[in-house]
């Protein structure tokens, strides 16, 4: 049986490497994935990976379909995503090459299809706390023993893509203390948060948006790459050493509990409510 207790959007540089990598395709209610997902065991657990812009890198931010993405993480088993990103710095102390273990964002998207409760039984799932403390603290740690700068708190806005900032945007982004700006971690990890699955975010600083500061320039699609790969082993190895830190007892790290009191009805639960998803495997 094709089954995951951990989940990580993240492409083949993170599971080319390991033994006995199997590749499976996933149907979901809200059409296809990105792409296969690639099951693996990692420090003796379950590890699903899914590249969230395929395996090729087709899929544009915008065109991403995360609601499959996330269901399909969802119906291998998993109970919690960790979710890294590239990333750019709206902030001087926030440098190229350091790592962000977000804890807020903010969402400048527009159009995408991000929830799974469109009726008719009306939810409302409080994304005030998306990202799970206790997989941010053990990011936090693992990224520290790794030797890498860490900001250990960020708000990450949201653009919708794939164009960049106008110097304008990012003036206004770094007016308001936001830390980190990307294209992908809404909906993906409010998503997470509606099937009930804990989820952490490690952002890859790649540049300084829009060369917002002085003495920078506008970013590019070719220094956000160059500055990825120059990093990917450091993200990959945090990555998989982070799996083997987070606990056996997968309910300490979910968000299933969150969903409890989120009916707009009133009532507890009914055979159609997507919420039961999580324990009808």
């Amino acid at each position: 049986m094709n089954s995951a207790e951990i989940g990580v959007f993240g492409g083949s540089g993170f599971y080319s490497l390991l033994d006995e990598v199997r590749e499976v395709k996933v149907d979901t209610p809200y059409g296809a994935p990105s792409d296969s997902l690639f099951l693996a065991t990692i420090h003796g657990r379950k590890v699903a990976f899914l590249p969230r812009h395929g395996r090729r890198h087709t899929i544009p931010p915008h065109k991403v379909n995360y609601r499959a993405n996330v269901w399909a993480m969802r119906s291998l088993g998993c109970e919690c995503v960790i979710s890294p990103c590239a990333a750019g710095s709206l902030q001087a102390h926030v440098k190229p090459g350091d790592f962000v273990v977000c804890d807020q964002f903010v969402d400048r998207t527009s159009g995408r299809a991000d929830t799974f409760y469109d009726g008719p039984i009306v939810t409302h799932v409080s994304p005030a706390d998306t990202y799970d403390p206790i997989l941010r603290d053990l990011a936090i740690a693992t990224i520290r023993d790794h030797g890498i700068e860490c900001h250990t708190t960020g708000t990450v806005v949201v653009i919708q893509g794939p164009r960049f900032s106008t110097k304008a945007e990012s003036k206004w982004f770094h007016d308001a203390g936001w830390e980190v700006i990307n294209m992908t971690q809404y909906p993906e990890a409010y998503l997470c948060r509606e099937l009930g699955m804990g989820v952490v975010n490690i952002s890859l600083i790649t540049d300084y948006d829009s060369g917002v500061h002085a003495g920078t320039e506008a970013v590019t699609a070719h220094d956000v790459l160059a500055v990825f790969n120059s990093n990917a082993e450091r993200i990959k190895e945090v990555v998989l050493d982070l799996v083997g830190r987070i606990p056996q007892d997968l309910s300490a790290v979910s968000s299933v509990s969150s969903l409890e009191f989120t009916r707009g009805d009133g009532h507890a639960a009914t055979s159609e409510d997507v919420r039961l998803f999580r324990i009808l495997d």
